[in-house]
């Protein structure tokens, strides 16, 4: 990546020379990205599935090669400590998620193994992680690796990369190292580069909501629209805050949600929302943000479905820049 000019810091690309430029491309044109701020836990075993099952949201009993899904990890109080998108690759089971709460999430998992035939490792130095989105990204896919998955969620395995389809023009791409310079060439002949804050874009402009650090233990997946992305199974048995989880969706209105919206401010994960329906308290916060390419941010907020509906929210204090909402990619 260095020999693109790309901008490191704390392990992610922040850019290759022009992020302004960066942000705009990723509106309106093709990129790929450097996703290494994403990170990645493997598991392997003849229980691995049976494991995962009885810890995560959805049903990891099912999961198949061709298949990805979203799935979450909560505390017994049913908050999430992380989510994930998960997939197989030949015997094993992959979570991707941010790399900044990786280790913590792989440790905590790792402690409820106990005498299954499970192990649980950092795979992240196993598979170059890349992003790629725009028209024209099923081709250049096609041009890079010989071809591409066909359908939303779905997985596309070759002997050296696999690659999920997250979106209609939108890919995660896993290459193994040996492979990947000749596989970033062949994507940079079309598709321009780009940083992690380009990427996090994308991914809040689609609704796709991620657990950070400042916002571990705070969210039932549902406050993250996670049952509309079919990342929660309500059929399957137990999992750590289950019956908080099935409450949430069954007893009663879920009282918050994640919202889209823009901010004229540098906005960050983890900032209070204010809401004049509830005075002298929060109404929300920050889950994720990023630069938006006409300025100020764009971000996904969690908070009361009262105060969204109220129609005036504002950031870090009740007289702070006024969220401005817009529709998500997806109902509720």
């Amino acid at each position: 990546m260095q020999t693109q000019g790309a901008a490191i810091e704390g392990g992610a690309v922040k850019h290759f020379g022009a992020p302004a430029e960066e942000l705009r491309t990723a509106r309106d044109g093709l990129v790929v990205a450097d996703l290494s701020h994403y990170g990645l836990i493997g598991f392997e075993g003849e229980d691995t599935q049976t494991f995962l099952h009885g810890q995560l949201t959805n049903d990891m009993r099912g999961l198949k090669p061709e298949a990805a899904l979203f799935a979450g990890y909560c505390t017994a109080k049913g908050r999430l400590l992380a989510n994930f998108l998960v997939f197989r690759r030949d015997a094993g089971v992959l979570l991707m998620l941010p790399e900044a709460v990786r280790e913590a999430v792989q440790k905590k998992l790792s402690m409820f193994i106990l005498r299954s035939k499970v192990k649980a490792r950092d795979a992240g130095p196993e598979w170059v992680r890349l992003g790629l989105n725009g028209i024209g990204a099923r081709e250049a896919l096609v041009a890079a690796i010989g071809a591409a998955p066909q359908g939303m969620m779905s997985v596309l395995h070759t002997d050296s990369a696999f690659a999920v389809q997250l979106g209609d023009n939108r890919f995660d791409l896993f290459v193994q190292p040996d492979h990947a310079q000749r596989v970033w060439q062949a994507l940079t002949t079309e598709a321009r580069p780009v940083g992690a804050p380009a990427w996090d874009w994308l991914m809040i402009r689609a609704g796709v909501a991620m657990v950070l650090a400042p916002t571990q233990d705070q969210f039932v997946p549902q406050m993250l629209n996670m049952e509309v992305l079919h990342g929660i199974s309500f059929q399957k048995g137990c999992y750590p805050g289950q019956e908080i989880v099935a409450r949430t969706q069954y007893l009663g209105k879920i009282k918050r949600r994640t919202y889209l919206a823009h901010v004229e401010a540098a906005v960050r994960p983890g900032d209070e929302l204010f809401s004049p329906d509830l005075p002298g308290q929060a109404c929300g916060v920050i889950a994720n943000a990023a630069p938006a390419p006409e300025g100020g941010s764009d971000v996904l907020a969690v908070m009361q479905v009262s105060s969204f509906e109220a129609g005036e929210v504002r950031w870090q204090r009740p007289d702070g820049p006024q969220l401005r909402f817009e529709p998500l990619p997806y109902s509720l």
